[in-house]
């Protein structure tokens, strides 16, 4: 057998080990999603009103606001759930199953890409999820071709991807569980100092280069132009240069951190 063939193999079983032990613990991802279905339900019926004047400059319109919300809340639940990616990486460091890996005939950075597809699709499905919410309280993308659907998908992959090689990285350089999660949690924060709520452009002057130059900000904007129809601009290739940057990070991260011997 050939070692591209082995990698896979042994890959391939971690990866059904990961979907098993999310099976089992469905709660940990369930919490994980409350936040954003909980933002997005709040803003909606709270202040949905409110920021859709706010936005438009003109008469209340809720609908509206529900369109421009939900692409922010979709990259919001990528932020949200590779927390848990960061949170089982760091226990299976301390409960010594890293070690035991290490000593056993399987391909060395099988572990780790277990990990990282597993949480890619615990990830799309939190995005299916939330986004079957988002329909189900008014969002529609009546214009957005096939192509333009399917380019919106590759994004969220792509970004859930990048997200969780940096997840990954956090979990095996933190000494437990607990300060793993609290090292992911800038992943939930980011979004909201992002244009996933109001435009970046309406924010304060000294603050809006903190919205502007992050990755969720060009993500969500090109979401939202592939869904809804407007503009992109530059957004797309930033959005991309993002992900391949952040997944090159955690890639070369999570790696060098396995690769070490333990002390």
């Amino acid at each position: 057998m050939s070692a591209l063939a082995l990698a896979v193999r042994d890959s391939t079983t971690m990866l059904r080990r990961n979907l098993l032990h999310a099976r089992r613990y469905p709660s940990a991802t369930l919490n994980l999603l409350l936040t954003p279905i909980m933002m997005l339900l709040l803003f909606v019926y709270i202040f949905g009103d409110v920021m859709s004047a706010g936005i438009g400059g003109g008469d209340a319109d809720r609908s509206e606001y529900v369109a421009y919300l939900v692409p922010g809340i979709l990259l919001m639940t990528i932020g949200s759930t590779v927390i848990g990616a960061a949170v089982h990486v760091s226990m299976d460091m301390n409960e010594g199953l890293v070690a035991r890996f290490r000593t056993m005939a399987i391909h060395r950075t099988s572990v780790i890409i277990g990990h990282v597809v597993g949480s890619v699709l615990q990830c799309l499905a939190s995005v299916v999820l939330v986004g079957a919410v988002g329909v189900a309280i008014g969002f529609r993308s009546t214009d957005a071709t096939v192509l333009e659907w399917l380019a919106a998908f590759g994004l969220i992959a792509l970004f859930a991807l990048a997200l969780t090689w940096i997840a990954v990285g956090m979990g095996m350089s933190s000494p437990n569980p607990e300060a793993a999660g609290n090292a992911a949690m800038p992943l939930i924060l980011l979004p909201l100092i992002s244009s996933a709520f109001i435009p970046a452009s309406t924010m304060p002057g000294w603050f809006r280069p903190i919205a502007e130059y992050q990755p969720f900000t060009p993500a969500i904007e090109t979401l939202r132009g592939l869904l809804l129809g407007s503009e992109i601009g530059n957004d797309g290739w930033i959005a991309v240069a993002w992900c391949v940057a952040l997944t090159a990070l955690g890639y070369v991260w999570a790696t060098a951190r396995f690769n070490r011997d333990p002390a």
